[in-house]
């Protein structure tokens, strides 16, 4: 006897059918950053510079500090990435910034990754750090390098590392936090810089 494809009597009992899929509850999306993102991404900050050896900073962050970092990466016409959850909210952040002043680094930035607290251990930042890499070599930056704490910084470390970052360099005992002094560790990864289109007109 043969059956029509919607034929109720081809189902499965209830308990013999395999469990439905659970919903993904970590649910994002990255995007270029926009100043209505910045109360969030300091809030993100702020986490680490008061809980965290993380970043060097002892003192909280201000609302116009990052105004000031916004307006200057916009100007330059450097990447500045937010993963957000469907209500908007900003849950990680990726970004470069010039890796020094003088104009021969130009083709250099350093970059900082940060995600909020329960955010991580999900890839979030390993789908971060590989858009932000993406956009650099969309506006034809040559290298990227990651100053990392070489203390408490382990999954960041193993996060550019997997990534393609070389370790090229450490120094010892140059911060001090928490009562403890603290070394760096620097990072550097080759980019691939999209050429320029040449233009078709005569």
């Amino acid at each position: 006897m043969q059956f029509e494809p919607g034929d109720q009597r081809r189902r499965l009992p209830r308990h013999l059918r395999e469990p439905a899929p659970e919903p993904d509850s970590f649910v994002y999306t990255i995007r270029t950053a926009q100043p209505r993102d910045l109360p969030d991404i300091r809030a993100i900050y702020n986490h680490y510079v008061t809980n965290s050896v993380v970043t060097f900073d002892e003192k909280n962050s201000t609302h116009r500090s990052w105004r000031e970092k916004f307006a200057m990466l916009s100007r330059l016409g450097l990447p500045f990435l937010v993963a957000v959850t469907p209500s908007n909210q900003v849950i990680g952040y990726a970004l470069v910034q010039p890796w020094a002043s003088k104009s021969a680094f130009r083709y250099t930035a350093e970059n900082s990754i940060y995600l909020g607290p329960g955010a991580g251990g999900k890839g979030l930042g390993t789908a971060l750090l590989d858009a932000l890499i993406t956009a650099c070599e969309q506006v034809r930056l040559r290298e990227i390098v990651a100053v990392i704490s070489d203390s408490g910084a382990e999954a960041s470390l193993h996060l550019h590392r997997k990534a393609g970052f070389r370790e090229v360099g450490r120094m010892g005992g140059v911060g001090f936090k928490f009562g403890r002094s603290l070394g760096t560790v620097y990072l550097q990864k080759s980019l691939t810089p999209v050429p320029r289109r040449r233009s078709t007109r005569r």
